[in-house]
């Protein structure tokens, strides 16, 4: 049994659609970073997405854990022509398309942007080579919220809009365990 620790980065307070934009997260929330730290195995190497807010909330997490290279299939849905754009402004512009990319996700893009099946399909492919290369063993993994969203739908084996109902606070803990079939333990856990 392979076990994945999923932590989602630390808050950006950006106000609009941050998919691929690089921001900074928050981390000066040093109990619930502690709290998080205690909850993780000490023995789990750590991986992160590329992006700036994912690597600063590993770092803060790793402690004395081994860090494995970053990896940016682990990416937050990249929005494309919406990202760091607010849904009302993208909604004046562009009604049916942001309506459908929310209520039916699958195919559906922002321009120049990712479909949820594009995010599945990517994300699912770096946690297949996680599991293969930590068989029997845990990895902690900081992601986003579309990231972890799309390996909670794996493991239910729900849609994506299904899905998409499901709450990942940042900094939350979802445990995902792989031993052949995928089973899924807390999702959005404050330990």
């Amino acid at each position: 049994m392979t076990t994945f620790w999923w932590i989602r980065h630390g808050p950006t307070h950006a106000r609009g659609m941050v998919g691929w934009t690089d921001v900074p997260a928050d981390l000066s929330d040093h109990v619930t970073l502690n709290r998080l730290d205690l909850a993780l195995p000490q023995e789990a190497p750590v991986i992160s997405s590329d992006l700036t807010r994912a690597i600063a909330t590993a770092d803060a997490i790793a402690g004395e854990r081994p860090r494995l290279p970053h990896d940016s299939n682990l990416r937050e849905l990249h929005f494309g022509a919406w990202e760091t754009r607010r849904h009302d402004e993208v909604d004046a512009e562009s009604p049916d398309l942001i309506r459908a990319f929310w209520d039916q996700p699958g195919t559906v893009r922002a321009p120049g942007g990712e479909s949820w099946n594009d995010l599945r399909t990517r994300v699912d492919a770096a946690v297949d080579r996680l599991a293969l290369e930590h068989a029997g063993g845990h990895v902690i993994v900081v992601a986003h919220f579309g990231a972890i969203l799309s390996q909670v739908q794996r493991a239910r084996g729900i849609t994506p809009r299904e899905a998409f109902a499901q709450k990942i606070d940042n900094l939350s803990l979802t445990r995902i365990a792989h031993d052949g079939a995928w089973h899924l333990g807390e999702v959005n856990h404050h330990p």
